[in-house]
This record gives C-alpha cells, sequence and structure tokens, in this order.
C-alpha cells in the first residue's frame, strides 16, 4: 500500500478519506469481468490467468488508430441508476449507463470492456456549456459512486455543466480488477510486516507481494495487461465522442491529475476547460514519489504537531518510539483483532489528508499511549476500505493493478534496504514504510509496465489549470510546478493554495472562485496566482 504520487497505498488515503467523509464505498460483489449490466470484458478465447505484457509499445500510436465507427457512433441509454450492494442509490436526478470501450486499442476492432458512466444534467439548460467529466483519484476511485455524494460541492459548475463521472477501466463497475479474498486481506493486514526487520520478515513481506499479483492473474487475467492509465486516457477520449462534446471538459483530483496531464498528451487538440488539483509530479518514478511522498507527510506531521503547540522533532521521536512498541507488541482493541505496527501507521497517515481530521488524530495517538488501538484501528479500516462486517471494497486491487500496469520499475529488497537510511533520516515515522514499499507494491507483478515516468507534454494543447496546495502531504506542491512546467509553456497555469490538505477546491475560498470563473466563463489566471 502507497501513495498517490507512487500510485499506490498512502495515495489511496485521499480518495478513500473523501469517501468516508461523504459515506461512499459501493461493497459490490460482482465477479471481475462479470456485470449484469454489461460492464465486463466481452469474451475472448484468452484463458484468464495468464496475462501479457502491456498490449502496445507505443502509446500515440494507438491513440492516433482510427476507431471503428461501432464505437465512436454509438448511442448511450441513460437510465435510472441501480443502488449497489449494502447502499442506496443516488437521487432521481441522476442516470446510468455503459459505454462500451475496445479491451485492447492496439486491436480496436477486437474484444471490448463496458465503462460504468453516471451523469446529473446541467440545471440552466438554455445556457449549457456540455460535459465535465471527473476523476477523484485512487487510482481505483469508482466515479459512479463518489460522484453523486461529493455532487453537492460542485453545484455552481452544475448550473451549465453534466456532471459525468466513470468508473475507469480495472475499477468496480467496469471490469473491476479483484485479487483476493476479505478473509485473505484480514490475514495479510494482520501478519505481514510492512517494514520489516529481519530477513524472514522481508521474505514474507515479497512473497505477500507476489501472491496478491498472482490473485489478480488468476482472478482478472483478461484486463489485467489492459488497465493502464493511457488506456483509461483513451476511454476518456472516447468518452467525449459519445457524449458529443467537441473538446474535453475534465476536473482531476490525485491520481485523476496524472490521468489528465496523460490525455493531454496524447489528445492535445481535444484538451477543453481543465483542472488539475492536487498534482502527482509526473517526473518522479516510483522511488522518486515514495521520496516526495516521505517529505510531504512528514511535513504535515510536522505542521500539525506545530499546530498542536508540539515541537515537530519531538513529536515525530515519540510517534516513532510508540510504533516500535507496537512492532514489539501490537494494541487490544477491544475485538478479536489487535493494531500491528503496519495498520497503526496507516491509521495516522489518513487524518493527515484534512486539517478538519487532525483532532481525531490526537485522540488515536493519545489512546494508543495509554496503550489501546480502536481509534488507529478504525481510521486503518477506513483507508484500507474495511466495513465494520469485514468486507473490503476492491480500490486496493485496481489502485495496485493500475499502478504496476503503469511503471516498469520493480524494485528489489536490496535496493529497498539501500533506501531506507534516506528515508529514515527524512521521517522516522513514514521513511521505512515507504522505502519498503518501493520493493512490495509490484513485486513478482505478472504484467509488465508501460513506463518509467508518465508523459505530460501537450503542445497546442488550451490552458490548464494546475493547482498545488503548500501543505498537501500525498502529492507535495513541488509535483504541482513540475506538471505546469511538464505541459508546457502556454498550457500549464500554475495556481498556488498556501494553505493544508490534500485538494484545494471547495476548500479555499479563492481556488473555488478562480475555478469557477475558469469552467463557467473561460477567464484564465495569471501563472503563479496564489491563494491563502
Amino acid at each position: 500500500m502507497v501513495v498517490h504520487a507512487r500510485t499506490g497505498a498512502l495515495a489511496a488515503a485521499a480518495l478513500l478519506l473523501a469517501g468516508a467523509l461523504a459515506g461512499c464505498g459501493d461493497g459490490s460483489d460482482d465477479k471481475p469481468g462479470e456485470r449484469a449490466d454489461g460492464g465486463g470484458a466481452s469474451s475472448s478465447s484468452s484463458p484468464p490467468g495468464s496475462p501479457s505484457p502491456a498490449a502496445s509499445a507505443s502509446p500515440a500510436a494507438d491513440a492516433a488508430r482510427p476507431l471503428p465507427a461501432s464505437l465512436t457512433g454509438q448511442r448511450l441509454d441513460w437510465k435510472r441508476c441501480k443502488a449497489p450492494e449494502g447502499d442506496s442509490a443516488p437521487g432521481s436526478a441522476w442516470r446510468c449507463t455503459t459505454v462500451r470501450v475496445p479491451l485492447d486499442y492496439a486491436r480496436p476492432d477486437g474484444d471490448t470492456l463496458g465503462i460504468a458512466l453516471i451523469r446529473k444534467a446541467a440545471r440552466d439548460k438554455g445556457r449549457r456549456l456540455g460535459s465535465m467529466l471527473f476523476n477523484f483519484g485512487g487510482p481505483g476511485g469508482s466515479g459512479v459512486s463518489i460522484l453523486p455524494r461529493a455532487a453537492g460541492g460542485y453545484g455552481t459548475l452544475n448550473t451549465r455543466y453534466d456532471l459525468v463521472g466513470f468508473d475507469p477501466r480495472g475499477v468496480e463497475r467496469s471490469a473491476g480488477v479483484r485479487c483476493r479474498s476479505d478473509r485473505e486481506q484480514d490475514i495479510a493486514y494482520r501478519d505481514v510486516d510492512m517494514t520489516p526487520d529481519t530477513a524472514a520478515e522481508a521474505a514474507a513481506f515479497m512473497k505477500d507481494g507476489a501472491d496478491f499479483g498472482a490473485g489478480c492473474a488468476r482472478l482478472s487475467g483478461k484486463v489485467l495487461p489492459h488497465v493502464t492509465t493511457t488506456n483509461a486516457a483513451r476511454d476518456m477520449d472516447l468518452i467525449r465522442q459519445v457524449l458529443g462534446d467537441r473538446k474535453l471538459t475534465y476536473f482531476g483530483m490525485s491520481y485523476g491529475t496524472e490521468l489528465g496531464g496523460t490525455y493531454a498528451h496524447l489528445f492535445p487538440k481535444q484538451v477543453g476547460r481543465t483542472v488539475l488539483d492536487a498534482v502527482v509530479d509526473p517526473t518522479a518514478d516510483s522511488t522518486g514519489h515514495a521520496r516526495n511522498q516521505t517529505i510531504g507527510f512528514q511535513r504535515a506531521l510536522d505542521n500539525y504537531l506545530k499546530d498542536r503547540g508540539q515541537d515537530p522533532a519531538k513529536g515525530t521521536r515519540r510517534i516513532a518510539a510508540l510504533l516500535k512498541r507496537i512492532d514489539a507488541k501490537p494494541l487490544p482493541t477491544g475485538t478479536s483483532r489487535t493494531l500491528n505496527e503496519s495498520m497503526a501507521i496507516t491509521g495516522i497517515v489518513l487524518p493527515l489528508y484534512s486539517k478538519e481530521s487532525w483532532p481525531t488524530l490526537t485522540q488515536a495517538l493519545d489512546e494508543a499511549e495509554r496503550g489501546r488501538g480502536s481509534m488507529l484501528l478504525r481510521l486503518a479500516d477506513s483507508y484500507n476500505g474495511r466495513d465494520d462486517s469485514g468486507r473490503y471494497d476492491t480500490q486496493n486491487h485496481a489502485q495496485r493493478a493500475i499502478s504496476c500496469a503503469d511503471s516498469k520499475a520493480r524494485p528489489t529488497v536490496e535496493q529497498a534496504k539501500a533506501l531506507l537510511p534516506e528515508f529514515t533520516r527524512i521521517s522516522p515515522v513514514f521513511g521505512p514504510f515507504l522505502a519498503w514499499d518501493t520493493a512490495g507494491w509490484c513485486s513478482g507483478w505478472p504484467v509488465a509496465g508501460e513506463h518509467l515516468t508518465p508523459e505530460a507534454s501537450a503542445p497546442g494543447a488550451g490552458p490548464v489549470l494546475v493547482v498545488g496546495t503548500t501543505g498537501d502531504p500525498a502529492t507535495p506542491y513541488e509535483g504541482a510546478r513540475r506538471m505546469a512546467d511538464k505541459l508546457g509553456k502556454g498550457v500549464g497555469v500554475l495556481v498556488t493554495n498556501k494553505g493544508e490538505g490534500h485538494g484545494a477546491y471547495g476548500g479555499n475560498s479563492c481556488v473555488t472562485t478562480t475555478v469557477d470563473a475558469y469552467f463557467l466563463n473561460g477567464k484564465v489566471p495569471k501563472y503563479g496566482t496564489t491563494c491563502s
């Protein structure tokens, strides 16, 4: 489990925190690739469980390959949305449908899979500007589940735009990847030490990563090679065409910024009004992302400790000492489960995504210092997508599948160990976890990755607003500057939010007003605009 910048575990926290606060999570039990609504991949002679390397070595060539009229000319059948299992249906204003996309863009006339969409029509139909497509991050976040719960924050935009969410390929209703059972997840979180101290613990850590990948191949082998971000970007362009929009209007957050940058690179002439908020550094490889997040989470922890009137260095040492005690002796939680070190770190990570959650972190740490781990365990469960009955959502499955299909990097145990001194010096709390995770996340992965770093250069594209928050833990502010530079002069427009938390829109009135003016009136702010 990494952070988004690495597109792994800690990254999920932003989305999971948003999900927890919004009450989302769909708990679907459908088998991967098999949905009654047609969301899974169509039949093929390829046997499941035997994925090939990434389908194409030339993403740009695949993007330019013409698609058959049977796909570009689809007529979407929008219907009232069904309630996911264990949850309620969105309100009557929402409609759902499925769009067919090529499973493999190198073979556009071949098998297809279904991408699930949800839409809320613009309220002012006489002044409608078109559709606005959202991605809330992860990777692996379900836009179909999240958008209805988050839509209240986009009410101003909904006056003139249809709000459209989607489950990217490999996520939930769109041939969602599944890799292991809930019981297997519980066992792994209980037994696998994510900061190994011995050779035996390191071997078990790496074996767990390989076992997870083998489960993905067994249960979702057909789609596994095709769940790359570049393929999701191609899907977005087909969605744009089917929705009838000349250009794509897009709002991406966290991992959604990487997806948006990839789209801009592949389809610069189709880039309409686009905002990227909480930006992933497009110049960082997997180790660079882990280093960025070690810096970012320690920065957020320092800011939290200062806000509590504590010396950051002393407070960090106190938390690191607490984690060592928990590693030696897990804490009771009042249930049959105990809190181990790995789960404690996860529980600390989640509330750092939002300053409003800092008081919760204080309560959880105080409880842990008194010898009880209930609150940190609940926070870790929320982060990991586990409900009170022991059922997990599939975001972690999709997140890992997408990020490992994207990245070629496969660091070894020796390379992870070599990072430990530097990462621990940056953050005694998060550094060891993130250093080890560089090796464990894609350990023994059955699909070859596509690139070391994503492409985001977009010469000829329209202006893209790139919003970075100075205290963002998961996608540190420096990544926003690098994204703006990578998009290119006249394309990337940097907007700085001086504040805390992962994402600025809706939390800072200056940012919100700036973004609304851009989307609704086409007003492009000056590069370097700063909000505080």
